[in-house]
């Protein structure tokens, strides 16, 4: 066999401190930076997992649907017009309930002779109601039934022949509710 041909690498020296220096750690890699990363790393998995679960089981919705707003109708507060004539029926038993609202009206403005009180045929009307004849009386049978304190307000021309003249004309039924005894229930009928 014959020699090898001698070259520039022959002469290198065997004992270099540099021999797989390619292979070694990053310089500044250690191991609470590692440990740090990996915490971050899971982390944001878990709470990406939490929030991926949330949102297949329908707790939370990544587009909701607009829900729309209702508008709140505006409430008629109405108007105390005095010019309309005040029918007062006591459709109650207790005594008095007319007389005691009339002089109410009246001394909020009413003129005594246009303010009429009686008693009714009924004396078990429950709620007190403030009736209207025209659809242009609603807001004075409104401030009427809010002056004397709360009271239903209803559309009827039940009352309409009870007023003699051309006057407009509000009627006030006084029920249950305005006696010392309170609303009376109707008494149920036995089951046969």
């Amino acid at each position: 066999m014959t020699k090898p041909i001698r070259d520039r690498f022959d002469d290198v020296p065997r004992t270099s401190g540099r021999v797989g220096a390619h292979r070694a750690e990053a310089p500044g890699m250690n191991g609470w930076v590692v440990l740090l990363w990996s915490f971050v790393a899971a982390l944001v998995l878990i709470i990406v997992g939490i929030f991926g679960s949330l949102v297949v089981m329908g707790r939370i919705s990544l587009f909701p649907e607009a829900v729309p707003t209702a508008t709140p109708t505006p409430v008629e507060t109405g108007v105390v017009d005095t010019t309309y004539s005040v029918m007062i029926l006591n459709a109650t038993a207790e005594e008095g309930l007319d007389t005691q609202l009339r002089d109410d009206l009246i001394n909020a403005g009413w003129p005594a002779e246009t303010v009429y009180s009686t008693d009714s045929a009924s004396q078990d009307f429950q709620t007190t109601t403030v009736y209207y004849i025209a659809d242009e009386d609603e807001l004075a049978a409104i401030g009427l039934a809010n002056l004397i304190g709360g009271a239903n307000v209803s559309q009827s021309e039940f009352y309409a022949g009870l007023n003699e003249t051309d006057q407009k004309q509000l009627t006030v039924v006084i029920g249950q509710d305005r006696t010392a005894a309170g609303p009376q229930e109707p008494a149920e009928t036995p089951a046969p």
